[in-house]
């Protein structure tokens, strides 16, 4: 028996108390989605299931009491913290929901400077933390585009990464204990050690579950040392994506730790270098950390960087520039709602990785498809941010005219291409997603990212959420777990 919008909210004002509950029209209707169906928000038009109500919790114990009510009468919850979520995930695919919000959780527990970790609750905000951190020569490494919106809970849910991943490694490198509540109630501590051999490493089963398995209370994280004095930055223009991937390629297989190291094709780089850029890519590189490690890793991208003649090399002050304009705060974002309602035209990103053998062809052939299948576009191109030993990530971004309604732009433009971009990264052998995570906008493909370690995964979800109350149909659609 589902139970009625009014029992779901009788419920939880019991639960959490009617001043912790959130009831007006029209805070449900935009907390019935994210950022993927931003055009339908900006014109006020909402097709997807509005919330019962938004739950604020102050506590893990409203967590538990929630969860526990959600597990027992199946009413299905959607975990939020800074709700900067971009891929469907705050979307119901079920009635009478709750939006189980954490950004109440917002107490820095510890900064432990000698053991070189912090412990934060789930609805600490990023940026927040990390002015706390700088203030004590400290940095957590971790800087999305996110950063002045998105909360430690929700980063760790959606298996983010930072701008600086290249040198700390994405949020699944950097966490080292957390606790998180289970539907049933359980609520589990992952101790804070720096490494251990104690069977799996059950810290992934809550890293990146997207509210899908559980809901994080509280994370810890490595801290390290910030000297923004002996940063260093590089810039260079060239003509063409298959050059720089092999740059980039090369800086990482020689083993120097850039902490960003970025390629963006013409029409990518257009948008953020037209100053410079002449119609080329851009290839840009920074260093950090100590005097000596910055010197050497800059000498080093340097000397790999002239070996190729087609890169003219630019002044280091345009990209420090560019460096400290890099996040959107608040006020970026309504800008962007503004633009859209005056230009009629709309962009996103789609964020994939492969290997170095496989990720031009990636690039190459997603665009051309784009450009090809899908009407009103006017550009696509995308840009290299995340680099590995074996690989690099590739962002897609496009834009296209709004020729059609709100409710018809998911369907016209954005899912097809975001579907482009999903066929071609798997059929070239790449991830179908690098950071944004799976959400409901690509978890149709997930059996064919996971193959036949489906079974891991599908397992997972029906022994922590057999009844399935936990953000139903995120990362794994319902129909694929019966």
């Amino acid at each position: 028996m589902v139970l009625s919008r009014e029992e779901v909210r009788k419920a939880m004002a019991k639960l959490v108390g009617a001043e912790n509950l959130v009831t007006e029209e029209e805070a449900l209707q935009h907390a019935s989605i994210d950022r993927y169906r931003k055009y339908e928000d900006i014109s006020g038009i909402f097709t997807q299931p509005i919330p019962a109500a938004i739950v604020k919790a102050r506590n893990t114990d409203d967590i538990v009491n929630v969860l526990q009510f959600c597990n027992a009468n199946g009413v299905n919850c959607i975990p939020r913290t800074g709700n900067s979520a971009l891929e469907s995930m705050l979307e119901s695919v079920k009635p009478n929901h709750i939006v189980l919000d954490g950004s109440g959780l917002d107490k820095v527990v510890e900064i432990d400077e000698y053991n070189m970790q912090v412990t934060c609750q789930a609805g600490v905000v990023l940026e927040d933390i990390e002015n706390q951190l700088r203030a004590k020569g400290l940095t957590t490494g971790h800087s999305p585009q996110s950063k002045p919106l998105a909360q430690m809970g929700g980063l760790v849910a959606t298996r983010s990464t930072g701008q600086f991943s290249t040198l700390y490694g994405g949020i699944e490198d950097m966490i080292v204990g957390l606790e998180a509540v289970f539907p049933n109630g359980e609520v589990t501590r992952i101790k804070n050690v720096p490494r251990r051999a104690a069977g799996p490493d059950i810290r992934h089963v809550v890293v990146g579950n997207e509210g899908a398995l559980c809901y994080i209370t509280e994370v810890t994280v490595k801290i390290f040392k910030y000297q923004p004095e002996n940063h260093r930055f590089y810039g260079y223009t060239l003509d063409d994506m298959e050059v720089g991937f092999e740059i980039l390629r090369e800086v990482m297989v020689a083993g120097y730790k850039p902490s960003i190291a970025r390629l963006y094709d013409v029409a990518d780089a257009a948008g953020h270098f037209s100053h410079f850029q002449k119609d080329k890519c851009v290839l840009i590189f920074m260093a950090e950390g100590p005097a000596g490690i910055t010197a050497a890793t800059g000498a080093g991208i340097e000397e790999i960087v002239a070996k190729y003649g087609q890169c003219e090399q630019v002044e280091s002050q345009f990209i420090s520039d560019w460096f400290d304009n890099l996040n959107w705060f608040p006020e970026q974002v309504a800008e962007e709602r503004e633009e859209i309602v005056a230009t009629k035209n709309m962009g996103f990103t789609t964020e994939i990785a492969a290997n170095w053998g496989q990720i031009n062809a990636i690039y190459e052939s997603a665009c051309a498809r784009v450009k090809a299948e899908v009407p009103d576009v006017t550009w696509v191109g995308g840009h290299s941010s995340h680099s590995y030993m074996n690989g690099t990530n590739l962002y897609f971004v496009y834009y296209y005219d709004l020729n059609c309604e709100p409710t018809e732009e998911i369907h016209k433009y954005h899912n097809p291409i975001n579907k482009i971009i999903v066929e071609e990264s798997l059929k070239h052998g790449g991830t179908m997603v690098h950071h944004h995570g799976v959400g409901k906008a690509r978890a149709p493909w997930i059996k064919d990212e996971y193959g036949s370690s489906f079974y891991i995964l599908k397992t997972l979800k029906q022994a922590f959420d057999p009844n399935n109350v936990m953000n139903a149909g995120n990362i794994i659609p319902l129909e694929f777990l019966d």
